[in-house]
């Protein structure tokens, strides 16, 4: 008999953007869902009408598109599902595991009050009408509330937090469905995972207090109750709860800035979890190792050394087709000028020779600048310098010796390393003016890469330039 194929989900609200913590959720679902052969479902929260906007309903999905996280079917709208949450809500009542409540919020308000008076801190509300006759039930509105355990213990069976128990004079009868028709989030969340068949809720421990009053709903109506994994929230470098003030939180912003996404993926797989001593590995790597049990209980920090280290392997390690889609992707997300076809030829014959040495899409760009750019180069204070009147001269004679040359590395050393001889000078002081020429600045690639890439008139015709 074989084992119930994985489900997860992830299940964000479009009140704003795709926070950083959000993204992590979602990436742990997948690696436990994509590694086992299992489906990742995406449902979109938005039952909150007035906070809820389809701008940022498409800011998710595009930042989720952006990591690579791909989800199975089409995106669940759970407010579009209302009236199977309010069904469900009224078979409790058939089962008798809920009951309608006839109190008004002004009733409520002044049960509160009196406990307060009278110096109760945690009140739960005992409604009248838990076990009423329904012969006394008013024409009136009511809310369908749900029958919580009044005696013992509720226990989460967490994978990462472990057991936690929650005494059961602590749970309120909660409202499922409200007078209005409309249900509670508490009663959605468990419908939904219910019926789009979900193995394994991967949330925030911040959803932890919740999970005892929706293991109620899952009890009241005799469904199974999917594993728990309730996953440390991210602090940032100082440990406190990560906000702006740290730097970037939305997603959108990480690609905004250039880092690639497979270098987000493999340090927010790290960030929380550990495989042994594994630090950098591939997306394929990681669906093989990854599982619940590597979760830690602590949250953890972020760490923007270390994003910028993963991302530099990354850069290093990538395939130069997809780098070159995904820079176009990172110029569109900053608002730079997009590439021309005669730019994006020049860049993706450059990768080879600037990928290794970046970390992030602007520093690969800044370096393959010889590539980007056109004539006259515009040649900094610092190059410029090392265009005197002997390395001009010198810049002639090369010219003349590159017209007929073979435009082969080997071919191109030679003759270089020939008039550097001839001029008594080292091949650094013949570089120099080289660089200046060719990239405008006097941190470059090798002067053979550059020359390789932009070509034998292209060179000529930047060398004659600096010589003029």
């Amino acid at each position: 008999m074989s084992a119930t194929p994985v489900v997860t989900r992830f299940a964000p609200s479009p009140t704003g953007y795709l926070h950083i913590g959000g993204a992590r959720t979602a990436l742990f679902n997948w690696l436990f869902a994509r590694g086992r052969g299992g489906k990742f479902l995406l449902r979109i929260e938005d039952t909150d009408r007035e906070r809820s906007t389809p701008e940022a309903t498409a800011a998710i999905l595009q930042g989720l598109t952006w990591l690579g996280l791909d989800w199975d079917g089409d995106a669940i709208s759970q407010f579009e599902r209302r009236d199977r949450h309010a069904e469900v809500a009224h078979q409790m009542l058939a089962r008798g595991t809920a009951y309608k409540c006839f109190s008004t919020p002004e009733e409520i308000a002044a049960f509160r009050a009196a406990q307060e008076a009278a110096g109760v801190s945690y009140a739960v509300f005992q409604s009248p009408w838990r076990d009423a006759d329904p012969a006394t039930y008013p024409d009136a509105p009511y809310a369908i509330r749900m029958k919580a355990p009044r005696t013992g213990e509720t226990k989460i069976v967490d994978t990462v937090q472990g057991t936690v128990t929650v005494r059961n004079d602590q749970l309120d009868d909660m409202i499922v469905l409200r007078s209005d028709g409309t249900p509670t989030y508490m009663l959605a969340v468990v419908v939904d995972d219910h019926d789009m068949g979900v193995t394994h809720v991967i949330r925030g421990d911040d959803h932890l207090n919740n999970a005892a009053r929706q293991q109620m709903v899952y009890d009241a109506m005799g469904w199974a109750i999917p594993v728990w994994a309730h996953i440390p929230l991210i602090h940032g470098p100082d440990g406190k709860k990560l906000s702006k003030r740290h730097g970037a939180t939305a997603v959108g912003d990480y690609q905004a800035q250039g880092y690639p996404a497979a270098g987000m993926r493999n340090y927010l797989t790290r960030l929380g979890w550990a495989h042994g001593d594994a630090e950098l590995f591939t997306t394929e790597q990681a669906l093989s190792m990854f599982g619940l049990e590597g979760i830690g209980r602590s949250p953890a920090r972020l760490d923007f050394k270390k994003l910028e280290s993963t991302c530099g392997w990354h850069l290093a390690q990538g395939e130069d087709a997809a780098l070159l889609h995904e820079i176009e992707g990172y110029l569109a997300a900053a608002e730079r000028p997009a590439l021309t076809p005669n730019q994006r030829d020049l860049l993706f014959r450059a990768l080879y020779c600037v990928k290794d040495r970046a970390k992030t899409f602007p520093e690969l760009l800044d370096k393959a600048r010889f590539a980007l750019t056109s004539r006259p180069v515009d040649i900094d204070e610092a190059a410029g310098k090392a265009l005197d009147a002997v390395s001009r001269g010198i810049l002639k004679e090369l010219t003349l010796r590159l017209q007929s040359a073979s435009w082969t590395k080997d071919a191109l050393e030679s003759i270089l390393t020939e008039v550097a001889t001839a001029h008594g000078i080292g091949f650094g002081k013949l570089a120099a003016p080289l660089r200046a020429a060719l990239a405008g600045r006097s941190a470059t690639p090798s002067v053979y890469d550059m020359m390789l890439v932009i070509g034998q008139d292209e060179t000529i015709a930047r060398l004659q330039d600096a010589a003029a």
